[in-house]
C-alpha cells in the first residue's frame, strides 16, 4: 500500500527532528502518518490529471531595483537586542542544536 509509514520511518522522522517520541506515540504515528500519506498521494493525483486545464498566465519577468539602505546603521539594535531572552554582546545566545558526534 502506497504511504504505509513503518516503525522505522517514524523513528527516522522522529531523529530529523529532534523529537523524543514514547512507544504509545510511535504506535499512533504509524497510522496516522500513513492516513495523511495516502490522503496527499490521491490529492496529487487528482491535481496531476488535472494540469492541462490549468490557466494560462501571462509573461512573466522580474523587476529588479537597486538595493538601497533606508536606515541609519545600528538603528534598531538596541530595541532588537532588548527583545532577546539572551545575549551574548550583539549576538542572540541560543542553545546548540548540532551534535557532531553522531
Amino acid at each position: 500500500m502506497l504511504g504505509l509509514m513503518k516503525r522505522e520511518d517514524i523513528e527516522h522522522l522522529a531523529l530529523l527532528a529532534r523529537i523524543e517520541l514514547t512507544e504509545q506515540e510511535k504506535e499512533s504515528l504509524e497510522g496516522e502518518l500513513s492516513s495523511i500519506v495516502s490522503y496527499v498521494s490521491t490529492v496529487s493525483d487528482i491535481v496531476s490529471d488535472d494540469v492541462d486545464s490549468a490557466p494560462e498566465v501571462g509573461v512573466r519577468h522580474n523587476i529588479f531595483r537597486k538595493d538601497e539602505v533606508t536606515n541609519e546603521a545600528d538603528e534598531y539594535t538596541a530595541d532588537i537586542l532588548a527583545e532577546m531572552p539572551e545575549t551574548d554582546g550583539r549576538f542572540l545566545k541560543v542553545k546548540k542544536i548540532l551534535q557532531m558526534d553522531e
